[in-house]
């Protein structure tokens, strides 16, 4: 049996919501992502799996810092160490777009070890394991450097490149299947986006109309045993119901509050035989996101409302957000001090915002000066105010005194 580990959306560089830690001078959120990755490492280890495929996006840019470099080269280095290979597909943002230059995992490639394999184009390689070999078919992120365009689609639209992108792809991936061993197991590793994804928060904002899509029937294809994809953050199977499972391994950290209800891990693969396989998600214990969301009551005190909301949740090291919805017609009093003493214990408040609810607009009374006097009108302007109605008579009365003493109102 071939047991393998299936990761992707590492994003080590998502340095939002958080603060220098004082121990290390890194960045906690940093931190955050390096202490999941090496959970998936340990487990490697511990189970002394056959080999560990990444499914791209290792940073959040194709440009890492040097400190970036440094804690995923440790992590990657541990499984060298443990005489497991590493297959590496290279993602969106580990691709820097412009044709000649070099991608932000292309280090690994040039490395003078055995067991790191990068794929930065479409291949297939035959990887031996000590449980026997596997076909591994690479497919990164779809790019025009990645995928060939003749002359003849250089003045197309986005659109246009797009689709023939997305036809080229499944082309390419038909292509790799037919030229597998049907006798030997074989996986599909890609940093796609199928039709049928469910996306994250996030990814809704940074892809939605503009990524090359791929249908499930495209990819679910003989003699493919497993499709471990990376680039949607949420642990999902698309084929639930047939064969080969295709699987989103989903980020491995939590990247915003769009991805706050979702579980974060990856995934452990098993290939009993050519035709039988099975994954199982093992779930992290990754940062907690927390948005309290409170709508106060008018005519009670509004900070004890808060805090109560608050007490509701356990906040201890978690990233929270409070958002509190103010009546109309009332003053926000809420005393932030003490909402502050309240949040000691999370790692990081993002913010205390208030939402005041939108004041309906009164109904103007427009008239024609020629249908109306200027008694009526004022009478019926100062009618509409609630809290002038004990002195409207008093009011019209200045306001046709003052009219009289200059009616041009200079």
């Amino acid at each position: 049996m071939i047991t393998f580990i299936h990761t992707a959306d590492i994003h080590f560089g998502m340095e939002n919501y958080g603060r220098i830690d004082p121990k290390t001078g890194i960045h906690t959120r940093l931190l955050d992502f390096k202490k999941a990755l090496d959970t998936c490492v340990d487990y490697a280890i511990d189970q002394n799996v056959d080999f560990f495929l990444f499914s791209g996006d290792a940073y959040k840019t194709h440009h890492p810092s040097q400190t970036q470099q440094k804690l995923l080269m440790q992590c990657f280095l541990r499984l060298f160490q443990a005489k497991i290979p590493v297959v590496i597909i290279v993602g969106n943002h580990d691709h820097p777009l412009s044709f000649g230059k070099a991608h932000a995992l292309d280090i690994f490639g040039e490395l003078p070890l055995d067991n790191f394999h990068v794929m930065a184009k479409p291949q297939t390689l035959v990887l031996p394991t000590k449980s026997g070999p596997i076909q591994i078919v690479g497919m990164p992120w779809p790019t025009r450097n990645t995928i060939a365009l003749s002359n003849a689609h250089l003045n197309k639209s986005n659109a246009h490149i797009t689709e023939y992108i997305s036809h080229a792809v499944a082309s390419i991936i038909a292509d790799q299947a037919k030229k597998l061993d049907p006798t030997i197991p074989a996986v599909l590793a890609g940093h796609l986006t199928v039709s049928s994804g469910i996306f994250s928060g996030s990814e809704k904002r940074a892809i939605y109309g503009t990524d090359p899509i791929i249908l499930p029937s495209q990819l679910a294809i003989e003699p493919f045993d497993y499709v471990a994809l990376g680039h949607l953050h949420r642990y999902q199977n698309l084929n639930p119901r047939g064969y080969p499972a295709i699987v989103y391994s989903g980020s491995i950290e939590r990247i915003d509050f769009g991805e706050r209800k979702e579980e974060k891990g990856f995934c452990v693969v098993r290939i009993a035989q050519k035709g039988s396989t099975t994954h199982e998600f093992i779930s992290i214990n990754a940062r907690p996101f927390i948005q309290i969301e409170v709508k106060l009551k008018a005519g009670e005190k509004q900070t004890p409302q808060v805090l109560d909301a608050i007490a509701l949740h356990s906040i201890t090291d978690a990233v929270i957000k409070i958002i509190y919805y103010v009546p109309e017609n009332t003053r926000d009093v809420v005393d932030l001090k003490a909402v502050q003493h309240a949040c000691r214990d999370a790692m990081f408040v993002v913010g205390i915002i208030p939402v005041h609810a939108q004041v309906s607009r009164e109904r103007r009374f427009i008239a024609a000066k020629e249908s109306m006097d200027m008694p009526t009108l004022l009478a019926n302007y100062f009618a509409m105010k609630p809290e002038l109605q004990g002195r409207k008579d008093v009011l019209v009365e200045k306001a046709l005194a003052l009219l009289e003493e200059d009616p041009c109102g200079e």
